[in-house]
């Protein structure tokens, strides 16, 4: 494919290889030689969605010229107070009516599947437009069907071009084509030589330390402390944050210090724990960090030894791009261990990419030249990716329950279920055109499985006088200005860890007749962030 005609690309640059502002400067250059109106940057966390949007409103928004802030760049991607807005501010978050757009995939595939009106009012700014969908491999399994059909009709009829962005590219273009897949091949790829640019990029070296007994906890802190005292900095990335607290737990008698990360923690900690490990890493002193996953995609810190629980491979790979990312001459050093016990039950993609990896790692230790001898490059990944796929084949078209096992690919198409039964009921079938229940899907569809909410919390000082501000003001206009500057001290609860808290009277409504909630600071550690019990305080200040 031609790179100066509209269309779907890909570019697949190794982690740390720059992508961001590559796909930036292919962008301006397309929508400059297209005409096209906008560029909308689609990002998979809110951990890191400010970092990316913060680089760009450097190159776009400069100090020097303060009457461009807020023209060009819009972000948008939290829910926190999202009925009270100024009617200004809400017409240009729900329009997207801004140059450079950045939001989440879950804003945007509520805006293309979701239920009510806002979406609607988005969906116009996705056509014509420059869509760059940064860490792709995050899209849902259960999306991907709906997604490709979503990416497919944004190319073809509303004249847009599409970017996935990944150092892992997911095969989308090699699932059900029936049921919809995107046209890929490797005249999409922006990079003219995947292959070599990541042996050029080569970094790190991934020792596959995979026990048949599996690690304890205790072992994998051993490792990590053995690590540090070796290269002088260790990242441990776990799939769970009862297993960051532990491994974390196992280190502290240690005589440096240990930093915690994990979605438990606002934004505003996270900030401040990442700029601490930053400086330390700058100044050259011992650094050694146990996070879940959030650490793995976006997020640009360079540590000289990384160990990774087991996981998917395109996860062991995110998290090798923490490792010499700066890339020194020296080599940095990947572990994959495997935990002895790990309860993922609740956590679907994680146990069937973990069981994909065994089987894939298998192999590459039976034969590594027949993947170039790279345990983390392109011809393993792809040999990944068709285990993990295929496996996950019937989840990909979004299996939901309504009377009767469905799915939202066939309520929006065919709709042959409903179909079949209204002919069996009434021997004829339904004389109408449109026979999809658009409201039905629309109010089935949730982009993730488990919809959280968003709970502020009082960490620090301006997080208290922001919550204190946010229970005294009135006025619409100043509550705005306060939630855009709360969501900075936001945590998302799952509904079990919302209720659980609630009985225990520790969520507390900002004014009455709201759904802004705040915790009681009691219930929010130094260290952890979120604890679902009370506790103590001076332990943590003091840790």
């Amino acid at each position: 494919m031609q790179r100066s005609v509209r269309g779907l690309f890909t570019l697949t640059v190794p982690t740390g290889g720059g992508k961001t502002l590559a796909s930036l400067r292919f962008s301006l250059h397309h929508a400059k030689e297209h005409s096209m109106d906008r560029i909308i940057y689609v990002i998979p966390f809110t951990t890191i969605i400010d970092q990316n949007a913060q680089d760009v409103r450097e190159i776009f928004e400069p100090k020097e010229y303060p009457e461009d802030a807020g023209k060009i760049i819009l972000e948008h991607h939290s829910n926190i107070g999202a009925d009270v807005q100024s009617w200004k501010e809400k017409l240009l978050t729900e329009n997207w009516d801004a140059p450079v757009v950045f939001t989440t995939m879950v804003q945007f595939l509520e805006t293309v599947f979701g239920a009510g009106t806002r979406g609607a009012r988005r969906m116009h700014q996705l056509a014509k437009a420059v869509i760059i969908f940064d860490e792709i491999q995050t899209l849902p399994i259960k999306c991907v069907h709906m997604f490709n059909n979503a990416i497919n009709f944004l190319v073809n009829q509303c004249g847009s071009t599409v970017v996935l962005c990944t150092a892992t590219q997911p095969l989308l273009g090699s699932v059900d084509e029936k049921k919809g897949a995107l046209k890929l091949t490797e005249e999409n790829e922006l990079m003219p030589d995947v292959d070599k640019l990541c042996a050029d990029l080569k970094r790190v070296h991934v020792h596959d330390c995979r026990k048949s007994v599996g690690w304890s906890y205790p072992e994998i802190a051993a490792l990590a402390i053995e690590q540090l005292k070796k290269d002088g900095s260790c990242l441990v990335v776990v799939n769970t944050k009862k297993a960051a607290r532990l491994i974390f737990e196992e280190v502290q008698s240690a005589d440096f210090e240990t930093f915690h990360l994990s979605t438990g923690m606002c934004p505003a900690h996270r900030k401040r724990t990442l700029k601490a490990i930053h400086q330390k890493l700058a100044d050259k002193e011992p650094v050694l960090c146990i996070s879940t996953q959030l650490i793995e995609a976006g997020v640009n810190i360079d540590f000289r030894s990384v160990i990774r629980m087991l996981a998917g491979l395109d996860s062991i790979t995110q998290a090798a791009g923490r490792c010499n990312r700066h890339g020194s001459p020296e080599l940095g050093n990947v572990f994959i261990v495997n935990p002895a016990e790990e309860k993922l039950e609740l956590l679907k993609d994680i146990a069937v990419g973990k069981e994909k990896s065994n089987r894939v790692l298998d192999d590459y230790r039976d034969e590594p030249s027949k993947y170039d001898s790279d345990v983390i490059g392109p011809k393993m990944l792809e040999w990944y990716y068709q285990n993990y796929f295929y496996d996950r084949k019937d989840a990909m078209d979004y299996p939901v329950d309504v009377s009767r096992n469905d799915t939202l690919l066939n309520l929006l198409s065919s709709n042959s279920s409903a179909v079949s039964e209204y002919g069996r009921v009434q021997k004829i079938l339904p004389e109408i055109f449109l026979r999809q229940p658009f409201m039905t899907a629309a109010k089935l569809f949730k982009s993730i499985d488990a919809p959280t909410r968003s709970v502020l919390v009082c960490y620090g000082d301006e997080g208290k006088e922001l919550v204190n501000q946010l229970c005294a003001t009135f006025e619409v206009d100043k509550q705005y200005g306060l939630i855009k500057k709360a969501q900075q001290y936001s945590v998302n609860l799952f509904p079990y860890e919302f209720e659980k808290l609630a009985k225990q009277n520790a969520l507390h409504q900002v004014q009455e007749d709201t759904e802004i909630f705040y915790l009681d600071d009691r219930y929010y550690s130094e260290t952890f962030g979120i604890s679902m019990e009370p506790i103590n305080k001076e332990v943590f200040l003091n840790a």
